[in-house]
């Protein structure tokens, strides 16, 4: 059965639509509302605050500390100074992709570690003959991510000195005159950062954010309204959009970085690293298959609808059920995730693609269901990110 996280007294509260469900084994708010629009707006044109505590999250230190981390990660640790933030993935040794997430260099030989999946066995495994210590620290530390255009003048109002903390930082500093690390980092694509602190100040430090954010209109938000987001921000989710290498239960389900669109994120001049010898065949030519963007045809799934005598709505929540895609009468890939930006005012999904159909430009046929019969609508291929604001990277104005 799921507990609640640290945060869980005062999210309970505020959970008006009593709208869970279970992430890592913890209560997760899916919305607060009976609708997520407001939380989603307060992404996009406020500040949200969301509870990502069920990140799985590791301590890794010792005089081996930095040889572990380049050992597992795709990147390269020698570029990751102290005070940067890096997001990778790591794979087994047939190159698939067993999970992504953050690692941030907090000192020397002091990493933290986050994955969506337990992450500590195969750490243990790969420490073997290094003087490091892997601590999981999952349910000792807190974490919640503060997004949106307006959240930088929240932490400043909490007390947190962020000025100076560029993309991809992260900084010791105080939010309601506790102790706590900042990053600017975040699953929205949004200018946005994400607070790590000790589990039994969470409460403090959630109402500090809370009082500080009610002049910029902050709002607790939740699973839903995230969704939408990070599929504009052309960002993946496991076990949707790809399978993690030790839970796919065929060939098709594993993926490549390559396939995975993240090949930039693969450093073949380190001299060795898990995977390393089959990601160099494999980065040889063209992957067979990607992970890309679609743009929907909106005024092609009208004109469905209408032969039909129905109209069409726009979907509010994220649709995480596989749909085909099409080339003529083949099936060239599916879309994995599908979503209606507000934002954008477009038909957006995630798709994986067969080769040479994955160019961006690319037309292709988007199955869409219209009273029981299976139709298609027109896609175009895009790059991703779909939304990426200028203010995600810029220095935040003060």
């Amino acid at each position: 059965m799921p507990v609640g996280t640290p945060f869980h007294e005062r999210t309970f509260a505020l959970c008006e639509s009593l709208s869970y469900r279970e992430w890592s084994g913890y209560y997760t708010v899916s919305a607060y509302e009976t609708h997520h629009e407001h939380e989603y707006n307060a992404i996009r044109s406020a500040a949200a605050l969301i509870d990502i505590s069920p990140l799985f999250k590791y301590s890794i230190t010792g005089r081996d500390a930095s040889r572990l981390v380049d050992r597992v990660m795709t990147r390269n640790v020698s570029r990751l100074t102290p005070g940067r933030v890096v997001y990778t993935p790591w794979c087994d040794e047939r190159g698939k992709v067993i999970d992504d997430g953050t690692v941030a260099r907090l000192d020397e030989q002091r990493f933290r570690w986050t994955a969506a999946e337990p992450t500590l066995r195969w750490l243990h495994q790969n420490a073997s003959g290094l003087d490091v210590t892997i601590d999981d620290v999952s349910e000792r530390v807190a974490a919640l991510a503060l997004q949106g255009p307006l959240s930088a003048q929240v932490l400043r109002a909490a007390g947190a000195d962020i000025d100076r903390l560029r993309y991809f930082h992260v900084t010791s500093t105080r939010v309601g005159g506790i102790d706590v690390d900042v990053s600017r980092t975040g699953y929205t694509g949004d200018l946005g950062y994400e607070i790590w602190m000790p589990a039994a100040r969470a409460i403090e430090i959630w109402d500090a954010l809370m009082h500080a954010g009610a002049p910029f209109a902050v709002k607790p938000a939740g699973m839903l309204a995230l969704d939408v987001a990070r599929v504009e921000a052309g960002l993946l989710l496991m076990d949707v959009d790809f399978h993690g290498a030790r839970k796919a239960m065929t060939d098709l389900q594993q993926y490549t970085p390559y396939e995975m669109g993240l090949g930039r994120l693969v450093d073949l001049e380190k001299p060795a690293f898990v995977g390393r010898d089959a990601l160099a065949t494999a980065g040889a030519g063209a992957p067979p298959r990607m992970i890309v963007g679609l743009e929907i045809d909106w005024d092609d799934v009208e004109r469905l609808h209408e032969r039909t005598g129905l109209v069409p709505v726009a979907p509010a929540a994220a649709s995480r059920i596989a749909v085909p895609v099409m080339r003529g009468r083949r099936q060239i890939g599916r879309a994995t995730t599908t979503a209606w930006s507000p934002a954008l005012k477009r038909l957006i999904a995630l798709a994986t693609l067969d080769a040479p159909y994955y160019a961006p430009g690319t037309r292709v046929d988007f199955e869409v269901t219209v009273d029981a019969r299976r139709l298609t609508a027109s896609a175009t291929v895009a790059a991703t990110p779909f939304f990426d604001p200028a203010r995600k990277t810029a220095y935040p104005a003060q």
